[in-house]
């Protein structure tokens, strides 16, 4: 197969769009394929973002979705989170589009996920501040998180010099107009403390959060 040079991708979508969904699982596939996995994992992901803006699901689209899966020697992907992929033990998260769509377009390595992951944290926490409401967003639960190393060296080859998984799909994203005037900070995380009255409360409504 043709190596992926991540500089040379262009955007295909917006954020948990078709393209971009359908794009990501094309190249996590690639990735996958040229890993080194045992012959008998059994591994599934899926992505699916909840409340997403009603273009992204246009011509009778069910979900904002994407999922890889390795069963029975076969890997597959693609737009949408199949049942029999979430089945599988691996890493299945389900979370507001709004909550993770701007910042998945800033491209890092180790140092910068741990630096936008603990944005993210005060950006919860601020919003759990405001409305007075333990986890409104509903985060966290269902099953443990299963990455077996080959999976993951697979998919986050090169991720230190640009590549990745994450990388790739950072590439290929298009910005979203609902986040053309919020504050952010250095990881593109929505800063909320930041914004104004109004801008907070269209916020929260892109979350799906009542106030």
């Amino acid at each position: 197969m043709t190596e992926i040079n991540v500089a040379e991708l262009k955007p295909v979508g917006e954020f948990g769009s078709k393209a971009w969904c359908e794009a990501c699982a094309r190249y996590g596939v690639q990735m996958l394929e040229e890993g080194d996995l045992p012959a008998d994992t059994e591994w599934g992901f899926s992505e699916i973002y909840t409340h997403p803006p009603a273009r992204l699901l246009e011509g009778g689209r069910e979900m904002s979705a994407y999922y890889l899966m390795v069963k029975e020697g076969r890997i597959t992907g693609g737009d949408g989170a199949p049942e029999e992929c979430r089945a599988l033990p691996g890493f299945h998260v389900k979370l507001p589009w709004a909550s993770i769509c701007n910042q998945s377009r800033t491209k890092y390595g180790r140092e910068g996920q741990m630096r936008r992951s603990g944005q993210e944290k005060v950006m919860f926490q601020q919003i759990e501040e405001y409305v007075g409401q333990a986890n409104p967003l509903g985060l966290g639960g269902g099953p443990k998180h299963v990455w077996p190393r080959e999976v993951g060296m697979a998919l986050g080859k090169g991720a230190e010099e640009g590549g990745g998984l994450h990388n790739i799909a950072a590439s290929l994203q298009t910005s979203s107009p609902e986040f053309a005037d919020f504050p952010v900070t250095d990881m593109a995380v929505p800063d909320f403390e930041a914004m104004s009255e109004e801008q907070k409360q269209r916020f929260l409504g892109l979350l799906a959060v009542d106030v």
